[in-house]
């Protein structure tokens, strides 16, 4: 899991760029003093949090997923292993 965080900040940082990263952070930009309601802040300003949240989602469950259908393969390929020493050894 530690290399897919990596993975993400590298890529963040190659697709946006270490200016829009440094931007984003809000480096040069006042503090906010108070609320501002989403209704009031630009379009461009908002960030679409859904599609961001079902991604993090997606990749999360499709790791899960890979990881037990690898477990459930080397699993399925120990009880061949096993079945066939035990035929073996029931031959000799």
């Amino acid at each position: 899991m530690a290399v897919l965080a990596v993975v993400v900040v590298l890529s963040g940082l190659q697709w946006g760029g270490v200016d829009t990263v440094v931007e984003a952070a809000g480096q040069g930009q006042p503090a906010q003093d108070e609320f501002v309601p989403m209704e009031t802040v630009p379009p461009e300003d908002q960030l679409p949090a859904a599609p961001l949240l079902v991604a993090a989602y997606a990749l999360l469950w499709l790791a899960v997923i890979g990881y037990l259908w690898s477990i459930w393969r080397r699993m399925s390929t120990v009880e061949q292993e096993l079945s066939a020493l035990s035929r073996r050894s029931g031959e000799s």
